[in-house]
């Protein structure tokens, strides 16, 4: 039962809306996702590039706000997850010609094995132990995978099979789509369970929390664990449709990038930063690629927006959504489809 309605109440749309944990409004604009590539001028291929990348960076701020919004570990060894999960599926094939849509689990597996260990190893500690350690850890594998040129080619670049055998983005770009929605079904799945209820406890008050039964460290590994495994996943996905991998894609520049969307979108919210992401990465892009004699401008930026919103605005793009339009598109859609939004 949802906000006193049974889901037998509820009509089959609603259903499907509630199993997918999609709002009407949020399905509406996933449709709207699914046929950008139809209108001018995102038929164009390099804009369908650029698409299918922010669907990976949505999907990725999912994945973070998952430890971040939920039990209040900033895990910035992320970009390090998603490039092990790159290397290690790019590596099988590359060297044992292991098909790329089995090695993407694989590479899934690697990251959430090291995810697990890192979070043994730092999460029964309080601070920033866990942070700190995963920036490490990050840091060290970018460090191996440069210097490591038999195995991963260094800063040269290792040339990896691509999934499917073809010049057009549109493949992937729905690809990557599904993938996103996979994504945000998982963590909602989670978070709706009594397993999101012990995230929720642990990040609002971990002592509380630990005084109600719950063990925080097993709920902490547990969703660092799944944080990470989904990066692999990701991180594979990214590396068979560039085509080319390099020690780049674990930069912590590209944490920080997820963490600026899923900040600004919204911690807490899981879709805040899956919302954002195409509009503000777009307009990111526009301003690195008309600027390149200012490398480094686009995260600055970031940071400035960042400040702002934790200063101003500390629920994100989230917030507005709660704050202006909860209840009126509630009552829109309730008389429409007879659906109840569940905040």
């Amino acid at each position: 039962m949802e906000n006193g309605v049974t889901r037998h109440e509820m009509g089959f749309l609603s259903r499907v809306l509630d199993w997918l944990c999609l709002t009407p409004l949020g399905a509406l604009l996933l449709i709207f996702l699914a046929v950008l590539p139809f209108i001018p001028p995102f038929n164009q291929q390099y804009l369908l590039r650029w698409l299918t990348i922010i669907a990976l960076s949505a999907a990725s701020a999912i994945a973070f706000d998952l430890t971040a919004g939920f039990i209040n570990i900033v895990n910035f060894g992320f970009a390090a997850m998603l490039g092990l999960g790159g290397y290690t599926s790019a590596i099988l094939a590359v060297r044992a010609g292991l098909s790329p849509w089995v090695g993407i689990f694989v590479g899934a597996l690697a990251s959430g094995i090291l995810g697990f260990l890192t979070g043994l190893l730092t999460l029964r500690l309080r601070g920033i132990f866990a942070a700190v350690m995963a920036w490490f850890i990050g840091l060290a594998l970018m460090g191996l995978a440069i210097k490591m040129v038999w195995l991963t080619r260094g800063p040269l670049g290792l040339r990896v099979p691509r999934m499917i055998d073809t010049s057009s983005n549109e493949p992937y770009y729905y690809m990557m789509l599904i993938m996103l929605l996979i994504v945000y079904v998982i963590c909602r799945w989670v978070t709706r369970s009594k397993m999101g209820l012990a995230f929720k406890a642990i990040g609002q008050n971990m002592e509380a929390a630990r005084t109600s039964g719950v063990n925080p460290t097993y709920y902490r590994i547990v969703n660092f664990t799944l944080s990470c495994t989904i990066a692999g996943w990701l991180g594979g996905f990214y590396a068979h449709y560039m085509g080319i991998l390099t020690p780049d894609l674990m930069h912590t520049s590209k944490t920080v990038e997820v963490l600026a969307v899923a900040y600004i979108g919204g911690r807490g919210s899981l879709w805040g930063g899956a919302f954002l992401a195409f509009p503000f990465l777009i307009a990111m892009e526009l301003i690195r690629s008309g600027a390149s004699n200012l490398p480094g401008l686009h995260l600055v930026i970031y940071g400035v927006i960042l400040i702002l919103v934790m200063i101003y605005l500390p629920g994100g793009i989230a917030s507005l959504y709660y704050r202006f339009l909860y209840k009126p598109w509630g009552r829109f859609w309730e008389f429409m489809i007879g659906y109840r939004e569940n905040k």
